[in-house]
């Protein structure tokens, strides 16, 4: 037993936090310390807004960002990502909160976190990074538009209607606002994004998310607006741990809806902490060990009235252009938010919802890298029409289906491409010791076809109707050697063609087939007929000496004289 337990122990103990982790806190906890407290001045507005968004109120966010945040930071695989909500996941969470409530959404989280832990003791997380690029900026785009869209009924003052299609949602919030216009709600919305988004150009560093969402709310308790709908009141600390939201029976409802918010969680992670490397010198993250933490964040998180959370891109940023350098950065900005929750909930449930908004909005415009569409859209037709379906996917769909449909279309793109790669290609015969009347006798019977590229599914069948359509001649000869892989449709399309071939009377022989493509054809026999009747050759000089050797026998050609016969041939084709 001691065994067993200590062969599961083994993968479990390379995830977990080491001395060299500790060390790295001792390195320079001031600094740490002031990127921590920056970062949390700009997560605060981030996940009462997405709280809200979410449809679990305000309370769920941040608990979201404490909960999450902490352990995230501790057990996560990179020392400068910052965990919490997010707009993406809040896109994913509203038609499970539509469909089975705020208890689904808990229990989705949950099951989630495990899912995370199992994708992290099975080694999975370096399988992320074959996601295309635009797939990347394609969700990207969809998230931020539907982010956006999210907001209009709380931007313009409306109740949110009823519905989980954003699109339906936002036009109904629209007619309402037309019957009862709410200027207030417009005025603090605009009012902030305008000052988020000037703000950051004119001075990056400074948290006018906070600032702004600060005046809002001083100008709306000030002048006592009836428009400028409050948060509303929040609980004064974290509620303590509970199950009682998990619902056993309702959990194969729910394995899908989880299933799609651990590859999120997951996909957003790992790809905030790919950032992260990129904006510093020497810092590379552990996929598995990140999705380890992830993991346990989404485990513990719901515990306490949490949303589903993931590695937060913003608020990575935020955290690596302050000058974090150890987790000590994300834990600090954890535990300011959670000292807000315990200190400061009167005056955090005054903010106005509007403020919320226009930060949100704020937020969903910056997502939007113009620069890196633009590049993208100009690479390839294929990298624009991946982009352009996942972005469209995201805003009318869902963004799991989204990611589902530009992966399948950037795989069939990519299988096309490959597939043109190969070609099957007539060659002509060595010269050799060969007259010029011997040559073209030789070239009348004998046909040579260099297959280059991959003989696989996608390409296999065009090689078929062309080695069908070869003229009258009594020997093919394929040269084998630039095949660079082989599956089994290939091997089954290659010797479907042999087989054709010889039905024709037309000998067939292969030269150059390489050692590691021989299992694909002997798994279906392709090469059988070949091995049976002896042609299979090394090399193709070899081969065509042998095609000349049968035409002899067969009386088609004269055997010419024996000094001919130690002729030698082109050097060129000795190595093919």
């Amino acid at each position: 037993m001691s065994l067993l337990a200590n062969k599961l122990w083994v993968p479990v103990r390379v995830l977990l936090p080491g001395r060299s982790d500790l060390a790295d806190l001792r390195r320079d906890p001031r600094r740490d310390l002031l990127a921590g407290l920056t970062v949390a001045i700009v997560a605060l507005p981030l996940a009462l807004g997405f709280g809200v968004s979410s449809g679990l109120g305000a309370e769920a966010g941040l608990a979201t960002a404490v909960v999450a945040g902490a352990l995230a930071a501790v057990f996560g695989g990179s020392n400068l990502q910052v965990s919490g909500p997010t707009g993406a996941m809040t896109v994913v969470l509203v038609p499970i909160v539509a469909e089975h409530g705020p208890g689904g959404v808990l229990t989705v989280g949950l099951m989630a976190g495990v899912m995370l832990v199992a994708l992290a003791l099975l080694k999975a997380g370096r399988y992320m990074r074959y996601v295309p690029a635009p797939v990347v900026e394609g969700f990207t785009l969809g998230i931020a538009c539907v982010i956006g869209l999210q907001q209009v009924p709380n931007a313009l003052g409306v109740p949110k209607p009823e519905g989980d299609r954003v699109l339906a949602v936002a036009w109904r919030a629209v007619a309402e606002f037309a019957r009862t216009p709410n200027w207030t709600a417009v005025g603090f919305s605009a009012a902030v994004a305008a000052v988020m988004l000037v703000g950051a150009r004119w001075r990056p560093t400074v948290p006018f998310s906070i600032l702004a969402v600060i005046a809002a709310t001083v100008v709306a308790q000030a002048a006592g607006l009836d428009g400028a709908r409050p948060i509303g009141d929040l609980p004064s600390g974290l509620p303590a741990p509970s199950l009682a939201f998990l619902d056993l029976g309702a959990l194969g409802n729910l394995l899908a809806p989880a299933v799609a918010v651990a590859a999120l969680a997951a996909l957003e992670s790992l790809l905030s902490a790919s950032v992260a490397d990129g904006m510093t010198v020497g810092q590379r993250h552990d996929p598995d060990r990140e999705l380890f933490g992830q993991g346990l964040a989404n485990i513990v998180a719901p515990l306490f009235g949490g949303v589903p959370a993931t590695g937060a891109i913003a608020r990575t940023a935020v955290n690596v252009r302050t000058g974090a350098g150890s987790r000590l950065a994300a834990l600090t900005h954890a535990a300011i938010l959670g000292a807000i929750v315990f200190a400061a909930a009167p005056l955090v449930s005054r903010i106005p919802l509007a403020a919320l908004a226009g930060v949100l909005l704020a937020t969903a415009i910056r997502m939007v890298e113009v620069g890196s569409l633009r590049a993208m859209a100009r690479a390839t037709r294929s990298d624009a029409v991946i982009l352009v379906l996942t972005a469209a996917g995201t805003l009318a769909l869902d963004l799991v289906y989204a990611v589902i449909i530009g992966l399948a279309v950037a795989v069939a793109l990519a299988l096309r491409a490959v597939a043109q790669q190969a070609r099957l290609d007539q060659v002509p015969l060595d010269q050799g010791d060969h007259s010029a009347e011997e040559h073209a006798l030789l070239a009348e019977h004998i046909v040579a076809y260099r297959l280059d590229g991959p003989l696989f599914f996608a390409a296999a069948h065009r090689f078929l109707l062309e080695l069908s359509e070869v003229a009258d001649v009594r020997v093919v000869i394929l040269r084998m050697s630039r095949v660079t892989t082989v599956d089994a449709t290939g091997a089954l399309v290659l010797k479907d063609a042999v087989d054709k071939l010889h039905r024709r009377g037309i000998v067939v022989m292969t030269s150059g087939v390489r050692p590691g493509q021989r299992q694909a054809f002997d798994s279906v026999g392709a090469l059988d007929l070949l091995r049976i009747e002896g042609r299979e050759y090394a090399t193709t000089p070899e081969a065509i000496r042998a095609a000349r050797d049968h035409l002899e026998t067969a009386g088609v050609l004269p055997a010419p004289p024996t000094a001919a016969r130690t002729g030698t041939t082109a050097p060129e084709e000795s190595a093919s």
